[in-house]
């Protein structure tokens, strides 16, 4: 075998180290355009997301500056709106609580003025009753009397003891 000198030596390490230079510099070439045309690509994206995006955005934007105060205009509208029906419920239940406050005092009011009616008519019909009956028992009486007095002078006189019979009543228990 043939010696090699530090020179050959040198040489071939020289000659390596500047293939793997070049290969490092092509590696490193292709993956700068392989990036580029990525970027390229990823650019001409953009720009159509962009051509799509920004007329999208600018009418949004024109949207939103137009119905914006009318949106504004709405919510104060329904604020005011809600204010008011609070309000007017709160009068409506005043008013409610009121009118059953008076229908309860009348209510009571009827209540006694009936009471005292039904006992004044409960009080005259006893007077009634009374200022009735009592000559109809008076007038009974008399008649009951005139009848007695009639039927003992129209009969004889009546059996003395000794002469009714005295049989013992047999359900008579003494």
């Amino acid at each position: 075998m043939q010696r090699v000198d530090n020179q050959t030596l040198e040489l071939v390490l020289f000659f390596l180290i500047a293939l793997a230079m070049l290969t490092q510099a092509g590696v490193l070439l292709a993956t700068f355009l392989a990036m580029r045309k990525a970027a390229r690509s990823m650019n001409e994206k953009i720009d159509d997301v962009r051509s799509q995006v920004l007329p999208l955005i600018e009418t949004t934007r024109n949207l939103m500056t137009k119905v914006a105060p009318r949106i504004e205009s709405a919510s104060e509208d329904m604020a005011n709106i809600a204010h008011t029906l609070r309000v007017q419920s709160a009068n409506l239940q005043t008013a409610a609580d009121e009118i059953l406050e008076r229908a309860r005092s009348q209510a009571g009011r009827l209540d006694t003025m009936l009471s005292s009616l039904f006992d004044a008519v409960d009080r005259t019909g006893e007077f009634m009753a009374d200022c009735i009956n009592k000559p109809i028992r008076q007038f009974s009486a008399l008649v009951a009397s005139a009848r007695a007095a009639i039927e003992s002078f129209r009969t004889t006189v009546p059996p003395t003891r000794s002469q009714t019979n005295h049989a013992p009543e047999k359900d008579m228990f003494v």
